[in-house]
């Protein structure tokens, strides 16, 4: 099942399953919308979910104040809302299935405060912790729960949130890794920088792994002051 907001894009995919012997079904649903959410849902009941990947998200980055409070706001609704939305009815499908897997889109980000991104940081926090608690409460029954926490990936994220990005990971490395490490542990970092980035400044403080981040963030956007 293929979710996301643009129908033309997913019957391209559709498309591309389709040559490669997958069979799809496209949902065009805006997961931003409680009628979107509904829409998803109802297409699941009737359906047997194995997997449920849960990847729909935005950010922002700038300051805070100066960024509109509506879309901060809404991407609260799309990263955190509308995933836990989706999880807590195949999750209890799987559970009563005795089988199936989760994964949680979380970040490189999701591990510390970070300035100039701190809303869509926040937001990933609130992912990171989702995965880790129910990946232990679900263990019992054999349900399997993945936090995938890349660092820049090659997507439309950039434009979204107006940053320049070097070195993004393509799409298809972090899914290949993310798929191989479900069911073995509970956190992946897939892609070179998500490593070098978790490891390097895991054993900093988490206050000075804020301060580089945000510097990290502040270089993302310096064009902006051109």
């Amino acid at each position: 099942m293929l979710v996301g907001r643009r129908l033309e894009r997913l019957e391209a995919q559709s498309k591309s399953c389709a040559a490669q012997g997958v069979e799809t079904l496209a949902v065009a649903a805006d997961l931003g919308t409680a009628d979107g959410i509904r829409a998803v849902i109802a297409e699941t009941e009737s359906t047997e979910v194995g997997l449920y990947f849960g990847a729909a998200g935005y950010g922002s980055a700038g300051s805070f104040c100066d960024l509109p409070i509506d879309d901060e706001l809404s991407m609260i609704d799309v990263n955190c809302r509308a995933l836990t939305a989706l999880a807590h009815p195949l999750a209890r499908q799987m559970r009563a299935r005795g089988r199936g897997g989760l994964i949680l889109m979380s970040s490189i980000v999701g591990f510390q405060g970070v300035p100039h991104s701190a809303n869509y940081a926040a937001t990933k926090a609130y992912v990171q912790s989702l995965a880790e608690g129910l990946a232990l409460e679900l263990k019992p029954d054999d349900v399997d729960v993945l936090a995938s926490a890349p660092g820049p990936v090659a997507t439309g994220f950039a434009r979204r949130a107006d940053m320049a990005m070097s070195g993004a990971a393509e799409p298809a490395t972090i899914a290949h890794e993310t798929l191989a490490a479900l069911g073995r542990r509970s956190t992946v970092r897939p892609g070179t920088q998500s490593k070098l980035l978790g490891y390097g400044l895991g054993a900093l403080p988490r206050a000075l792994r804020s301060r580089i981040l945000g510097q990290v963030m502040r270089g993302m956007t310096k064009h902006r002051d051109g």
